[in-house]
């Protein structure tokens, strides 16, 4: 309904918050790597978060906050880290007691790197976008990877071009 009625932006943070968290983290990262460049930083904080996605561990989702934090916290490739790190366990320093973020946390940071995204293109394509975001968002839902045909692959920090 929300699609139908082009209420976009609130059918991203809707589904954001109705995924689980890996599965969120991941469609931010998917969507976040379709950017015609990614910065080194914007790499390294898709890096991470992709590796939190595939192993989640504690010291992989403490990595995604230096990361965001190298990129004043701005952009989508900052949020999916984000995303990554409020995912659960303690926010707090390490060895000081557990601060336990809000569930909401991991989805909002879902939402905000989705609607980054989608803010970087341009304008008069923004209904494409949005329903480009969300035909990734429902395919991650129904168990795919959110890629589609076409996608080209994003190349790991530090590599060279495929």
């Amino acid at each position: 309904m929300l699609i139908r009625g082009g209420h976009f932006g609130d059918a991203v943070r809707f589904l954001a918050h109705a995924l689980p968290a890996r599965e969120g983290v991941w469609w931010a990262c998917v969507v976040a790597s379709l950017a015609p460049s990614l910065s080194n930083g914007e790499a390294q904080c898709l890096d991470r978060a992709e590796a939190w996605v595939y192993a989640p561990s504690d010291p992989l989702r403490r990595a995604c906050l230096p990361a965001a934090e190298a990129l004043a916290f701005q952009g989508a490739a900052a949020y999916a880290a984000l995303a990554a790190y409020w995912s659960g366990g303690s926010i707090g320093p390490e060895g000081s007691p557990d601060v336990m973020p809000s569930p909401q946390l991991a989805p909002i940071g879902v939402g905000a790197s989705l609607l980054l995204a989608a803010a970087a293109v341009d304008p008069a394509r923004a209904d494409d976008t949005f329903r480009d975001i969300l035909v990734r968002g429902i395919d991650v839902a129904n168990g795919g990877n959110g890629r589609l045909a076409g996608d080209r692959p994003r190349t790991r920090a530090g590599e060279g071009a495929a």
